[in-house]
């Protein structure tokens, strides 16, 4: 593919993941190689363009006008950092460019800092501060003029460079953590502002950056910087060519975002309908989703909200036909709580408080005949975990015990890639703080209301004090699990949470919250048809994840390709 057949292809290959920001980032490479407009053989060469500015520099030198800089060594053509056309040359930053000295303040001024630039789009805020000269910053020092570009010379802030194109009032000063770059006659300031935010002008600064903490490019590698330097006459061919198609990415970017963003509402309209009691029936509303499935699910907060709905549905009740003969939920909670009172006689569990009865305006919803509303606490022993004792730590080594944290708490399981280990005498302080494959967890801190179970390989493993365990019987561990996952249940979690310095879920508001009940043979249905739709779930999400990659995979193929060494532009 050359630079033309990309050009028709511009719109497409904007549909990648990450498409546009590639897009930019190929404009600016395939703008500073010579190859996104043609050269024109009349125009006046680089060369010549060179010798002007070094007749300009001689002049301005005498007039005192700029300050003469340390001697710095041309470009040799085998030191070029890669081929341009025959009619552009390799200069150096400081060959073309000058500063425009340094000042203490004496009277207001505009002040731009780094965090005055928009680095998406390189270019400075239209109202930068103002600032009294007994209030500036001691970093308001470079003096700089219409048409000057400015470079962050930071590494978190390479792309916020500009060019000064507006007449700030009052004068503008700018920070010292910007190199200030003022054009001779015959640089296009836009044409330097690509180039500076170019893949290589970029690759050549992370290079040169020294400093651990706070990496920066320093004065004397900055002056060095290669920079090619074209006709001027293509170099206003280049920035128009530019402008042309950043505002094109722009257009696209806008429509990618209004098309994503309707799709995304037009899903959860969908779905509204099939959780909508008083709607559309269920089997209609899923009609309409399965008849526009290819056009809803291409974007991966759909199929989220998918897997929201089914959860729902699940606790609903309208997920599977209920069965006359189960036995109803009522004569399950008498199970359970006879269950309860014989750990609780055996000394296994303590007491809990008793829970308030639901009030009507609690229940959010119709349940079918034979479910119950119930608290969670109805139905589990919830328990806190705890945490390490203060003056201790985690052991260095592998050990019997094992310290659950929440951020291994991932996926609704617990994730062993990166395990913490307890010592013998860690653990006889938190022994009684463990959590067993029979139980769930809630996370309480942190990453507030992820639910999960134990995997079977995990046995009394120490429970972190920002997590909760729920231990049960009777009860179908896997329908409790997406019980409390759904948004019903979820919706009470986030609303009962304690405002603190970190926000906390408390152990009475787990057990306060309420959940739907269905028969045990139910749950167990439920649970097999959630299994069922969560892998369609995951091959959706495993197709977009390809079909993404694939993309990706295609545009950075074009992307090399075309920024190879000996292929022709225009």
């Amino acid at each position: 593919m050359n630079a033309a057949t990309f050009l028709k292809q511009f719109e497409h290959l904007a549909e990648a993941p990450n498409g546009i920001a590639k897009l930019r980032e190929l404009i600016l490479q395939l703008a500073v190689r010579g190859k996104l407009v043609p050269q024109d053989p009349n125009d006046e060469p680089a060369s010549e363009l060179l010798e002007r500015i070094e007749v300009e520099k001689k002049r301005l030198l005498a007039e005192r006008m700029i300050r003469r800089s340390k001697s710095i060594p041309p470009i040799e053509p085998e030191d070029a950092p890669y081929e341009v056309p025959d009619s552009w040359r390799w200069s150096r930053i400081r060959h073309v460019t000058h500063d425009c000295g340094q000042t203490v303040p004496e009277a207001e001024f505009s002040y731009i800092d780094v965090g005055s630039i928009d680095g998406a789009i390189g270019k400075i805020s239209d109202s930068p501060s103002v600032v009294a000269p007994e209030d500036a910053p001691s970093r308001a020092r470079k003096l700089v003029k219409l048409g000057t570009v400015i470079y962050s010379t930071v590494r978190p802030y390479l792309l916020n460079t500009a060019v000064v194109d507006s007449a700030f009032t009052p004068s503008p000063i700018v920070s010292t953590a910007f190199a200030v770059l003022h054009p001779f006659n015959g640089l296009e300031p836009r044409y330097l502002l690509h180039y500076l935010r170019s893949g290589p002008f970029t690759e050549y600064v992370n290079e040169a950056m020294t400093g651990m903490a706070y990496p920066a490019i320093n004065d004397a590698k900055m002056s060095v910087g290669p920079v090619p330097i074209p006709p001027l006459a293509e170099q206003k061919r280049i920035v128009a060519k530019v402008d042309e198609l950043m505002a094109l990415c722009d257009n696209l970017e806008a429509k990618r975002q209004a098309r994503r963003t309707k799709q995304i509402a037009l899903n959860r309209a969908s779905l509204h309908a099939l959780t909508e009691p008083n709607g559309t029936s269920l089997a209609a509303a899923w009609h309409r989703v399965r008849d526009h499935f290819d056009h809803l699910y291409t974007v991966p907060e759909t199929v989220a909200d998918l897997r929201q709905t089914i959860l729902q549905l699940a606790v609903m009740g309208r997920l599977i036909p209920q069965d006359p003969n189960d036995e109803p939920a009522s004569e399950l909670l008498k199970k359970i709580q006879a269950a309860r009172q014989c750990l609780i006689a055996e000394g296994r569990a303590r007491r809990h408080k008793t829970l308030a009865p639901i009030e009507p305006g609690e229940v959010l919803q119709e349940l079918p005949p034979q479910w119950l509303w119930v608290r969670v606490g109805e139905c589990a022993l919830i328990r806190g975990g705890k945490r390490i004792p203060k003056g201790m730590s985690f052991s260095s080594q592998p050990t019997d015990h094992v310290y659950i944290r929440v951020t291994d708490m991932q996926g609704g399981s617990i994730s062993d890639s990166d395990l913490r280990y307890v010592s013998e005498d860690v653990f006889k302080h938190i022994s009684n703080y463990t959590i067993d494959q029979n139980d769930l967890y809630i996370t309480i801190a942190g990453s507030i209301g992820r639910v999960g179970t134990v995997p079977s390989r995990f046995h009394g493993m120490n429970l972190t004090e920002n997590a909760a365990k729920l231990t049960f019987g009777v009860m179908d561990r896997e329908f409790l699990c997406l019980a409390l996952s759904s948004p019903v249940v979820q919706e009470q979690f986030s609303g009962r949470v304690r405002q603190m310095a970190q926000p906390k879920l408390a152990l009475k508001r787990i057990a306060d919250s309420i959940f739907p009940l269905p028969p045990l043979a139910e749950q167990k249905r439920i649970v097999a048809k959630v299994d069922q739709l969560m892998a369609v779930c995951d091959d959706l999400e495993a197709k977009l994840q390809q079909t993404q990659t694939d993309a990706d995979n295609l545009l950075t193929a074009i992307v090399h390709e075309l920024t190879s060494p000996g292929k022709e532009g225009g």
